[in-house]
């Protein structure tokens, strides 16, 4: 099994900096709007988390250095036997953590704020602290809180079923009006006809068929309201009777 620097395709005496390179490199190409899978993306993602949490090879090549400064054979046979033990207790390792990690990325924590209180505040989309100040501005839960999506649900079906009405029209990708702007974590979108390529860069996506794929995302729901998304916008009564 590839260790998280394998993962990464980095050399596991690399600095931070390339580490976090290295990083933004391959969680791109992971993406499953980029080619890849869900899979690959949660793999990358864990593997970036293991290095930063302190994860460190085990150790083989010193084990190796070790085995050639003996020069005898039962001393390369007691450092090959070390590799063979350390890779089974990293085998090892790695099953019995593999679960707990599969559990952690099977559901995604949403942190959601209504674009529509920014302006009663002063508030910018782009400010970092943002979510920390919806915290502390005891907003109506219907504009600010928490909720968790299951694996493979759109953010639009878990709002729902958490009792929240959040816009919507055609369901299809094919308008803006269930449109949100992502600020944190990620949100695979298979399809859409209507959003451009600076829409995107600016982390808008479409709810309808977005689905999380991070433990947690932080992401402002109702932004239809933008001046840039007016005219991607479609009438939601037949739609909304339709599903109702």
């Amino acid at each position: 099994m590839e260790s998280p620097f394998e993962v990464l395709r980095l050399d596991a005496d690399a600095d931070e900096e390339e580490i976090e390179q290295a990083y933004r490199e391959r969680v791109k190409q992971a993406h499953p709007d980029q080619g890849g899978s869900i899979e690959e993306f949660q793999t990358v993602r864990t593997a970036y988390e293991r290095i930063k949490a302190g994860y460190s090879p085990n150790g083989k090549s010193a084990s190796a250095e070790g085995a050639s400064a003996g020069n005898g054979t039962r001393a390369q046979d007691r450092a090959s036997g070390q590799d063979r033990a350390g890779a089974k207790n990293e085998a090892r390792d790695t099953a019995e953590s593999e679960p707990d990690d599969r559990a952690e990325w099977a559901t995604s924590e949403v942190t959601y704020l209504n674009y529509d209180v920014l302006s009663d505040f002063g508030w910018e989309t782009d400010d970092r602290n943002l979510f920390r100040k919806a915290s502390a501005a005891d907003l109506d839960e219907d504009d600010f809180g928490q909720f968790v999506a299951d694996p493979g649900q759109s953010l639009l079906e878990a709002a729902e079923d958490h009792g929240f009405a959040w816009p919507f029209a055609c369901r299809g990708g094919a308008c803006a009006n269930c449109a949100i702007m992502i600020r944190d974590g990620e949100l695979s979108m298979p399809s859409s006809h209507v959003l451009s390529a600076e829409m995107m860069e600016q982390g808008i996506r479409l709810s309808c068929n977005g689905v999380p794929i991070t433990r947690e995302l932080e992401i402002i729901y109702n932004v239809k309201h933008m001046p840039e998304l007016e005219d991607l916008l479609l009438p939601p009564d037949p739609f909304e009777n339709a599903y109702s």
